[in-house]
């Protein structure tokens, strides 16, 4: 069954509350589902997105953790789209691996870096909410995997690929609409849609309950919540009306292109206005909509209208 109690969403306990050490055991849940293998986290490290950037504020989270194992581990939460995501994945990666080799130590040095990427957008094509990958070497001609030999115990270790190579894990949390049946489905649940199983047993998510109710925060941490909830919408907005301006200026374009090669000046204005009313049906429309998305997490009216550019009554009556 699931609690009634309203919870923190993830992305925000993320650049707080979770940073302390008495609350690792929330991410160590995660990290634990999705990697198989119990993690102990020891410290959290210094990343790029721990400073407070004014064009992150809201939009992307960075975790940068270190495991018992000396291992790794970079979390990510992105909430909107960015051009070149995978890019940008690669180059924290490799960043973070060199980060952590001083000048002039053996290669033997190197940590293996888990990349944990929690998107709230959607990226390529796929219908599954979760993709990992790793780096095997595969015979071009046998198609037998390469497994580097292990020498005597008195002897140097080598590693195997699998055990150097970063591993990604992509989470696609838009994509996420089963019922939780698994602990990594419960998850996904929580990360998606706010809410935590009573009875669960998910590594991180007893945890979770006990510390990222939304009436256990004080009244200034509430009102930060509450104001990064209302950024969220507001960006979601903006980002929705600059899809729709994009689309119709590029209809527009190749509509005037064609009226350039023949069509008639009587047609072509016939067709502008009627583009012009559609457009601003369509707009219209779009607003009501995320006006309404909005009432139901219950936003303030004047944060709808905005966010929206709609008025009191015209909220109202949605």
């Amino acid at each position: 069954m699931y609690d009634d109690k309203k919870y923190i969403r993830f992305d925000w306990a993320a650049k707080s509350i979770l940073r302390d050490k008495a609350n690792f055991a929330v991410f160590e849940g995660l990290m634990t589902v999705l990697i198989g293998e119990p993690i102990k986290i020891v410290e959290i490290l210094e990343s790029e997105s721990n400073q407070d950037y004014e064009r992150d504020k809201f939009n992307r989270v960075d975790i940068k953790a270190r495991n018992s194992k000396d291992e790794i581990i970079l979390v990510e939460i992105q909430q909107t789209r960015e051009l070149y995501y995978l890019e940008r994945i690669l180059y924290g990666v490799a960043k973070t691996i060199t980060e952590h080799v001083a000048l002039g130590e053996k290669y033997d040095q190197v940590k293996k870096v888990y990349s944990i990427n929690i998107i709230y957008f959607d990226l390529g094509k796929g219908k599954d909410y979760l993709y990992h990958g790793t780096t095997t070497f595969r015979g071009v001609n046998t198609g037998d995997v390469l497994k580097i030999t292990t020498k005597d115990k008195e002897a140097i270790r080598m590693r195997t690929p699998e055990e150097i190579f970063p591993e990604y894990f992509l989470i696609r949390v838009n994509m996420f609409n089963e019922k939780a049946r698994t602990h990594l489905e419960e998850w996904l649940d929580y990360l998606k849609n706010d809410r935590i199983r009573e009875d669960t047993t998910a590594p991180g998510l007893q945890e979770a309950r006990k510390k990222l109710q939304y009436m256990k925060m004080d009244p200034k941490e509430r009102k930060a919540y509450e104001r990064h909830m209302e950024n969220l919408m507001y960006q979601d907005s903006v980002f929705d009306a600059a899809h729709l301006e994009g689309w119709e200026e590029g209809r527009a374009k190749g509509m005037a292109e064609g009226r350039a090669e023949g069509k008639a000046e009587g047609r072509a204005e016939g067709i502008a206005e009627g583009r012009a009313e559609g457009r601003a049906e369509g707009k219209l429309e779009n607003q009501r909509e995320i006006a309404a998305r909005m009432k139901q997490m219950k936003l303030s009216l004047e944060a709808i209208c905005q966010a929206t550019g709609l008025d009191k009554a015209e909220v109202e009556r949605l």
